[in-house]
């Protein structure tokens, strides 16, 4: 049996027992399968709940005796929100209680102390046991020594020696216990007094940037969460200041009675740092939230951050924005992505990037919008040197220094057509496009692009005219293996 009820255990079941002696001693006993992947799954839930008191928290994964599990919170400087330690312990078990959750707390300096006092000192009388601070050592001294989570074996053979306690383990030289039990002993007892780290690795990674309120009673209009909302961006805002940050990806959290937890997550084209911006973009989120028995608690934090250097906004702009750290103009394209992306989705929502390849067509893809800034080019595609399938552009805004200029235009796939030339490499004199014939009064060219080697389907290679017709439109066309087609249009 890997664990028993409170019942059972006062009849005298323990876990470890067999199912048949189990039995013997409680004839009416019921017994159900073991599930560890759905109780790792509910203690996962339960721990991203504790969110609520601190943003970091992991599920513990020391081993606990009767088949119990533990979540550890590190609430250095969170438990003033809640009354203090004792109250925050006290507010934990209580809601834990009433979600049907039998919970005890230890609140301590380490986690092994933390540990060893909530499953050992604290009781229904005392739910949540507390060491005082600096005075670890003799918060456990009267705890068994079996509390520091030691081996079956090494317990043992120390309650054979007559060392129960904490305490005495902690009086005896350091050389004589080590050279007895080595680690078995001496990491654990290390640990719980902070003589040795104990790392602890919380999920998800604690945030630099995080905001959290607290309600006396559950809300749940859509008003009061907005108003809340607005208290936490301007705490976020003010710790991205402090380090000249903006924010690029936030998770609203949202903590309700029942254990539940929500997680709303937006994403920005560009860091940020405004309020009023992010506030607006949260707006339709907070309009689909619907719970039963409102919110008791909410969090935001900012999951992905870059620099964000002040920049000076536009003389006619009223003062609204001033200190975002965003300039208008720059700024009215990325409201806009954020606006559409955040409604439609963010992989509905897409912009071109240079990537590197010769070949014009490849030259550029397309990515989510919301996306990090694009990689760099290689030296032969300078960013922009090709405008994007589709894409409009001022005129040479595509063209790199002292390069061939570039259309406006440029087709998503090269379409064929019917030329005639006076000479194998001469340009074009006539060609049909879209059934239109088309007469050539000025051409320039050959440009000459060689396909990419390393591609196995790769075409051969191409040469490029610039070409004008009798009615003064322009044309960018290419000749590979006695072939034409036409690639793209000037203005």
């Amino acid at each position: 049996m890997l664990a028993a009820s409170p019942v059972a255990r006062a009849r005298g079941v323990a876990p470890g027992m067999g199912f048949a002696d189990a039995r013997a001693i409680l004839p009416e006993l019921a017994a159900t399968d073991a599930e560890p992947e759905a109780d790792a799954r509910a203690l996962a839930a339960l721990a991203d709940w504790c969110g609520r008191y601190s943003p970091f928290v992991a599920a513990d994964g020391a081993a606990m005796p009767g088949g119990a599990a533990s979540i550890l919170i590190d609430a250095t400087g969170c438990d003033h929100l809640f009354g203090g330690e004792a109250a925050m312990g006290a507010d934990m078990v209580a809601r834990l209680a009433r979600m049907g959750v039998t919970a005890r707390a230890g609140i301590a300096a380490t986690p092994g102390a933390a540990r060893a006092l909530a499953r050992w000192r604290a009781n229904a009388r005392e739910p949540a046991a507390i060491a005082a601070d600096g005075d670890t050592a003799s918060a456990l001294a009267a705890l068994p020594a079996a509390s520091l989570g030691l081996s079956a074996s090494v317990a043992a053979s120390l309650n054979a020696l007559g060392l129960r306690t904490v305490g005495q383990l902690a009086g005896l030289p350091r050389a004589a216990l080590a050279a007895r039990f080595g680690d078995a002993v001496m990491a654990p007892l290390d640990r719980a007094l902070g003589r040795r780290a104990e790392p602890v690795s919380p999920d998800p990674p604690r945030m630099l940037h995080a905001a959290r309120l607290a309600f006396a009673e559950p809300i749940g209009r859509t008003e009061d969460l907005a108003r809340a909302l607005d208290r936490l961006l301007a705490q976020l805002a003010a710790s991205l200041a402090r380090t000249g940050e903006g924010a690029r990806r936030l998770v609203l959290s949202l903590y309700e009675p029942d254990g539940r937890t929500r997680h709303l997550h937006l994403g920005t084209s560009a860091p940020t740092r405004d309020p009023a911006h992010l506030a607006r973009l949260y707006a339709e989120h907070l309009e689909s939230v619907e719970a039963a028995f409102g919110i008791d608690a909410m969090a935001l934090a900012a999951t992905v951050t870059e620099k964000l250097a002040p920049a000076q906004p536009d003389l006619d702009r009223p003062r609204g924005g001033a200190g975002t750290g965003v300039a208008s103009r720059a700024d009215a394209l990325g409201r806009l992505i954020d606006r559409l992306a955040n409604r439609l989705g963010p992989s509905n929502v897409l912009r071109f990037v240079a990537r590197e390849s010769r070949i014009p067509e490849r030259a550029a893809i397309a990515v989510p919008a919301l996306t990090a800034a694009a990689p760099p080019a290689a030296p032969f595609a300078p960013p922009g040197a090709f405008a994007p399938p589709g894409a409009f552009a001022p005129p040479g805004a595509f063209a790199p220094p002292g390069a061939p200029a570039r259309p406006l235009r440029l087709l998503a796939r090269p379409e064929p057509v019917e030329a005639v030339a006076l000479l194998p490499d001469s340009p074009p004199a006539l060609f049909r496009w879209r059934r239109v014939a088309h007469r050539v009064v000025r051409a320039d060219g050959p440009e000459r692009i060689a396909p990419e080697w390393w591609r196995a389907e790769g075409a051969g290679e191409r040469d490029y005219f610039r070409v004008e017709d009798e009615r003064g439109r322009r044309y960018w066309l290419y000749r590979t293996g006695g072939a034409w087609h036409l690639h793209g249009l000037f203005g």
